[in-house]
């Protein structure tokens, strides 16, 4: 018998997994851009290589905003306690509804657990932010379609 912190265990590991890809893409950015800047430093073409420069430079700063976002991301995964449940939808839950499954969290997209589908998703999507505060037999509309809420872990 699978536990139902068990699922919210499984969920958080995914969601881990989809920062850790992340941030390794990232990285590798960041070193391949230090690699060519260093590189194009031994190689001086007048105007071009000041051109190549500079689109390196705003690489790199592009690479540090994305790597600044994923270890926010980190942090506010890093909050969430999969041992603790509430009656009351917050970030770290587990929410059944007629309509889909979520996982409150990160935005990571589809996860699959347990042989069931489950939408990672920030607290402040659109769809969280109906949810957030909400408990079992709760109704909830989005896009023009009223769900209930059936179970939360």
């Amino acid at each position: 018998m699978i536990t139902t912190n068990n699922l919210k265990t499984k969920l958080y590991i995914q969601c881990q997994e989809f920062i850790d890809t992340r941030l390794k893409a990232i990285q590798n950015t960041i070193n391949e851009i230090q690699e060519s800047l260093t590189s194009e430093t031994k190689s001086s073409a007048g105007d071009k290589h000041e051109t190549g420069r500079a689109m390196l430079q705003l690489e790199r700063e592009k690479a540090g905003q994305q790597l600044a976002e994923i270890q926010k991301i980190n942090q506010v995964l890093s909050k969430i306690d999969v041992s603790k449940t509430s009656s009351v939808i917050g970030l770290g839950s587990v929410v059944f509804t007629t309509q889909a499954n979520y996982f409150i969290a990160i935005s990571a997209g589809e996860i699959k657990a347990q042989n069931q589908l489950f939408y990672a998703i920030s607290a402040n999507t659109p769809i969280a932010k109906l949810l957030l505060g909400k408990q079992v037999g709760d109704y909830i509309e989005f896009r023009n379609q009223v769900f209930e809420i059936i179970k939360i872990i």
